[in-house]
């Protein structure tokens, strides 16, 4: 069984990168901006509307504050003021997903912030307080975090008594220690579909994916992320969700 989630919501105003509501209507979970990196009051009541009439959860992807560089630049918040800036994000997204007659059912970082708080400690527990003040759980409890498997996010996440969602990616490169290639090195990005759909099946019913240098890394995910702003990411995410059926996998929802 496996989760497919993918980043919707990422426009702003006039502009629009990804075709949410295609992809609505193939993915489980929606990752959707909140408004830093990308992301607009209307484009979220919309994304959220769509997910609540598909049943597809909704995520808050929060991010730091970079609309300008799309949230890939690294920041050094300061962890209470990080903190408070995540539970923002999430606490703007719950108006528009209740309004819709859904909830944010879960949270994942975007861009500089997911790769920065799989190694760094200080970030990674700010994100997890923030998590913890949108949901008022004081030191249990909270909404459920999706990070990098091995990560100091998922750690801190389950210390707080977290429930911490391991994910996979299927058109990403991996080096071998089981950690996504920078996007500035060449090749950190596949666009090949065949083998982004093979690399899918591989990591959802073998557990297994292949890194950078040839090496096989042990991937235990309980979610597949497809990146909404790859070209042709609709009919990209629908073949990966037939073939992952065709192996005998189930896809749903991890929430």
């Amino acid at each position: 069984m496996i989760d497919l989630n993918a980043d919707l919501g990422e426009g702003f105003g006039r502009w629009t990168l990804t075709d949410d509501e295609a992809l609505l209507s193939v993915v489980t979970s929606a990752n959707v901006a909140c408004g830093f990196h990308a992301g607009d009051p209307s484009i979220m009541r919309r994304v959220c509307e769509g997910a609540a009439e598909r049943g597809v959860r909704i995520g808050a992807q929060v991010s730091y504050r970079d609309l300008a560089g799309f949230g890939r630049r690294s920041m050094d918040v300061p962890p209470g003021e990080l903190a408070d800036e995540v539970a923002y994000q999430i606490g703007a997204l719950e108006v528009f997903a209740r309004a819709a007659g859904s909830r944010v059912s879960y949270v994942k970082p975007h861009g500089a912030l997911y790769n920065r708080t799989v190694h760094d400690a200080g970030q990674a527990a700010a994100v997890v307080a923030g998590v913890r003040l949108a949901a008022g759980a004081g030191a249990t409890g909270g909404l459920p975090v999706l990070g990098l498997p091995g990560s100091l996010l998922l750690a801190a996440a389950e210390e707080a008594g977290l429930a911490a969602v391991p994910e996979a990616f299927a058109d990403r490169a991996y080096t071998p220690a089981g950690t996504l290639v920078p996007r500035g090195e060449p090749g950190s990005v596949l666009h090949d579909p065949d083998a982004v759909v093979a690399r899918a099946v591989g990591m959802a019913a073998g557990g297994t994916v292949t890194a950078a240098d040839g090496s096989a890394v042990p991937v235990a995910a309980r979610s597949l992320c497809l990146h909404g702003d790859t070209p042709g990411a609709a009919g990209l995410a629908l073949r990966v969700r037939e073939a992952l059926g065709a192996a005998g996998v189930r896809v749903e929802a991890f929430t």
